[in-house]
């Protein structure tokens, strides 16, 4: 089993940057598939951004392609997402998920671990 807990988030005002850290406590990190994803106010969770357990594959929601990237480093049982060019449409709760049977994994229903999220607002 593992734990995650989500970091980084905050106020920022749109153009800016962020970036959110999630750290991964109990079996090796490197076996997990992780993605992040985002819920706000009022709208339904939505998938941000995925990483496979290497590192080696990435996908994005259209959404953020070109303005986020996602990265791990296994050494520190740490997975990044850094978000540029922030958009008030950006605000919601980030979270990060864990997958332990694939090698890829970007849908909610695939995750076996949630952290419990961090806040991030972009005002205008």
């Amino acid at each position: 089993q593992v734990q995650l807990v989500e970091s980084g988030g905050g106020l920022v005002q749109a153009g800016g940057s962020l970036r959110l850290s999630c750290v991964a406590s109990g079996r090796t990190f490197s076996t997990y598939a992780t993605a992040w994803f985002r819920q706000a106010p009022e709208k339904e969770q939505e998938f941000v951004a995925a990483i496979s357990r290497s590192g080696l594959t990435t996908g994005y929601a259209d959404s953020v392609e070109g303005r986020f990237t996602i990265s791990r480093d296994n050494a520190k049982n740490t997975v990044y997402l850094q978000m540029d060019s922030l958009k008030p449409e950006d605000t919601a709760v980030y979270y990060c998920a864990a997958d332990d049977s694939r090698y890829y994994a970007a849908h909610p229903g695939d995750m076996d671990y949630w952290g419990k999220g961090t806040l991030v607002t972009v005002s205008t």
